[in-house]
């Protein structure tokens, strides 16, 4: 086995739980901006102090309800300040918060408002609210909800606000210094490819311990904006805020559309931008899809080659540093200023990500890097930084933490950001032991170079052995194709069968250029069966099955007439593809590959 260790860290506020994390803030940050966000079309601000005031009375709010020490509140919202007020009141107030995904159906938010046995739910809406109303009567611990837009029939968030200003603050002062280390601080349900979610316990120190490990690396400093559209449900986009807040950044919450994510950026002009792979494949093709692909592919060999020269402290040759120059006016600064013209950093995780993206950005002056993590692990465990990175690989451990790769080449990780267990419903203090020796087993397949940084190969369940017996990893292939412009999703299927098929997705803001360009009806159900359409993706497929083995080249494909989507249940909230639900669903079209 091989190994890779760090040692812990110290910074931000210098608290021992998350619940006296925003008051310690408050104390040494002031007036010093918080939070950004739009309303009516206008950036706002708001200070440490006001952020601290404000969940004080969500907080005795709850209190004055009768939330007591380690009660669970469900919190149905998209991404905004208000999110954040009402996590942190939750946390000082001594209860348990359960982020529930905003897209998620009535059916799931029961599910998870209901096994995390919740007694109040904090929604964002009306749409919210009707969610929790259409399966009331599923939810017989459920006492109250509480809805941050008014609705009628809910508590608003203003009421309770006002509900709080009548109690005493030396309550929930109280509150706050009894809520001890080990104790929960949140439940995050795992969006899971497979089964029913399972609620993760995730104790104070757990994300306590996880945000020391990850300021000492720096890629936070206070005072730099960090721009947020990331589900707040979801542990990465939960550790970011709870970073911000300790270092003293300020958290730009995006505003709210996804089309507005590039104007947001530009606006708002951030330091640090954590990300899915996603919004980086729409920039990348965004500005690529009508240039040259030589030439940037020539650009972005000039702009790595010069950045590593710079890097290592060698000397530019004057030709080199000319042509880098007349690249950087012509593109690279156009990119940057996509993200802002201020980026140091973004991170990518959650799903793999081309080599050509990173290095194209990387070439940019707009490094997006990889990290790695699951709920688990308290988000993550390895990280990239523009000082100590390797591209293509997901960095190496957060200081504190161990990786090994076993012996079937499964990723195994240890250290204080490792989670408590799975919710067990019925007994708080009963979790499932999932650790052995304290390993976490990640079911990810990885390898360790000598320098400690890890690669994923792929997930141990996804592993397809062929009717020849070949053992296939789909991920690799299947992003490659992701990465062509007009290919939304590619999702493999071999096991047990004589030879890799796929199923593709069209793009549906990019088909519509080609569908223009030949004179086409632009909707995916005319275009998918459509014969250029046809002969358009088997190009894409030629070019990327030539990188690979005969055996493990992709012989056929059929188109479907829609996108994978989360309401259709084949995807996750972070747009992971279920494998078992795809196969499921077009179990008929893959055998008709096969005919």
């Amino acid at each position: 086995m091989q190994e890779t260790t760090a040692g812990p860290a110290q910074r931000g506020t210098g608290s021992v739980t998350i619940a006296d994390i925003v008051n310690l803030a408050a104390e040494r940050y002031g007036e010093r901006p918080a939070a950004r966000f739009k309303r009516d079309d206008e950036w706002r601000e708001v200070s440490y102090a006001e952020l601290a005031s404000t969940v004080s009375e969500i907080a005795r709010g709850l209190v004055d309800l009768g939330l007591a020490q380690g009660d669970r509140v469900a919190l149905l919202c998209t991404t905004r300040v208000e999110w954040t007020y009402a996590d942190l009141a939750i946390t000082t107030a001594g209860g348990v918060v359960v982020p529930v995904y905003p897209t998620n159906s009535a059916d799931e938010c029961a599910w998870v408002v209901g096994n995390s046995e919740s007694r109040f739910v904090i929604c964002e809406d009306a749409a919210q609210v009707a969610k929790i109303d259409a399966v009331r009567g599923e939810l017989p611990l459920l006492e109250a909800v509480i809805a941050i837009e008014p609705v009628e029939g809910a508590l608003s968030l203003d009421e309770l606000r006002e509900r709080g200003r009548g109690r005493d603050a030396a309550e929930v002062a109280a509150r706050t210094a009894a809520v001890k280390p080990a104790d929960p601080y949140t439940i995050i349900y795992t969006s899971g490819t497979t089964g029913p979610p399972k609620g993760c316990v995730l104790t104070q120190d757990n994300y306590r311990q996880v945000t020391r490990m990850c300021e000492e690396i720096g890629v936070i400093e206070a005072g730099e904006p960090v721009y947020l559209y990331l589900p707040l449900a979801h542990s990465y986009a939960l550790l970011i805020q709870l970073l911000c807040v300790d270092l003293g950044a300020p958290l730009v919450y995006w505003s709210g559309d996804p089309q507005q994510i590039v104007p947001d950026l530009m606006a708002t002009k951030p330091a640090y931008l954590p990300s899915v792979p996603r919004i980086f494949e729409k920039i990348y093709t965004l500005v690529t899809s009508n240039n040259d692909p030589e030439k940037i592919k020539a650009a972005t060999q000039l702009g790595l080659t010069v950045r590593r020269m710079r890097e290592a402290g060698q000397e530019v040759p004057a030709p080199l540093a000319a042509a880098f120059e007349k690249a950087d006016a012509e593109l690279f600064a156009n990119v940057r200023n996509i993200f802002g013209g201020n980026l140091k950093q973004a991170t990518s995780g959650a799903a793999p990500i081309s080599m050509d993206i990173l290095e194209f950005f990387y070439a940019c002056g707009a490094p997006v890097l990889e990290g790695y993590g699951m709920t688990e692990t308290s988000t993550v465990s390895t990280t990239s930084t523009v000082a100590d990175h390797r591209l293509g690989t997901v960095g190496r451990a957060i200081p504190g933490c161990e990786i090994k790769i076993a012996d079937d080449g499964e990723v195994l990780i240890r250290g204080p950001h490792i989670f408590r267990g799975y919710y067990g419903a019925g007994d708080t203090a009963s979790f499932g032991a999932v650790t052995e020796d304290g390993w976490l087993h990640t079911g990810d397949l990885g390898s360790l170079d000598a320098d400690g940084y890890l690669t994923i190969t792929g997930r141990k369940k996804d592993i397809m052995i062929t009717a020849g017996g070949k053992n296939l990893t789909p991920a690799n292939l299947e992003n490659d194709l992701k990465n062509s412009r007009w290919i939304s999703q590619a999702v493999m299927h071999a096991d047990r069968r004589p030879y890799p098929v796929a199923l593709i997705t069209l793009d549906p803001e990019e088909i519509v250029h080609f569908a223009r360009q030949h004179e086409l009806p632009e909707d995916l159900p005319s275009l998918h069966a459509d014969p250029k359409v046809i002969e358009l993706i088997q190009g894409e497929l030629d070019r990327v099955n030539a990188n690979y083995a005969r055996v493990e080249q992709i012989k056929r494909f059929f188109i479907l007439d829609h996108d994978l989507s989360q309401e259709t249940g084949e995807l996750t909230p972070t747009l992971k593809v279920k494998r078992n639900v795809v196969n499921e669903l077009y179990a008929e079209r893959f055998e008709s590959l096969y005919s």
